[in-house]
């Protein structure tokens, strides 16, 4: 609980609403019912649940929620269960109080953030290597799409920066799910970010640093 109070403090120096803190999974489904926040910092340690199993209930309850997962543990395998239930992201604990604050904003924006020392590096693994062939599929107007993905741009956006219709970016963003083996935008996104299929701006890695 002082956690949380304390990240309340921070956010709201910081220009952000917070609009509850509680300490429970059962009491986090109670207040996203009740104030249906735009974001939701889910702690994964709660005392009652797993905060993952928390997350996907309020997900399947609420899909437009922006679910971030929040925990003191730098934990890859909890880094790749919570993006596959369509959390927006992953931040530890001890995340800076402005950097958490940029991070929660771009969440808001659409972005997902990832913690940087949890993104990929060094030597691949067999699932690394399946991962960087079946990004190698995508053709260069495909990264281009999963590159405008990665911004938070939406079909009529990509539309426009790319001088096609949204029928032709439909049909884009259907490959690259097939390409990569995913299930949903959010899910080719976080592939893109955790395996460099893109290459982001400066201000771009340092939200998801």
């Amino acid at each position: 609980m002082l956690f949380g109070e304390a990240i309340r403090v921070a956010m709201e120096d910081l220009g952000l609403s917070v609009v509850g803190v509680v300490t429970t999974g059962e009491e986090a489904l109670v207040a996203v019912r009740r104030l249906r926040p735009d974001v939701v910092l889910m702690d994964l340690g709660l005392p009652d649940q797993s905060g993952l199993a928390v997350g996907k209930a309020i997900l399947e309850e609420w899909p437009e929620a922006k679910v971030l997962a929040l925990t003191a543990l730098n934990d890859r395998a909890a880094v790749d269960e919570a993006l596959r239930l369509g959390f927006r992201g992953y931040l530890t604990k001890d995340t800076p109080a402005a950097h958490f604050v940029n991070s929660v904003r771009s969440v808001i924006d659409g972005h997902i953030v990832l913690p940087h020392r949890l993104s990929p590096m060094g030597g691949r693994s067999q699932v690394e290597n399946d991962a960087a062939l079946l990004a190698d599929q995508l053709t260069p107007r495909e990264l281009e799409v999963i590159g405008l993905l990665v911004q938070g741009a939406d079909g009529r956006t990509i539309a426009a920066k790319l001088h096609i219709s949204r029928n032709t970016v439909r049909t884009h963003v259907q490959s690259i799910l097939t390409k990569l083996q995913v299930h949903s935008r959010l899910e080719a996104v976080a592939f893109a970010l955790r395996r460099g299929v893109v290459r982001l701006s400066h201000r771009e890695e340092s939200e998801i640093a």
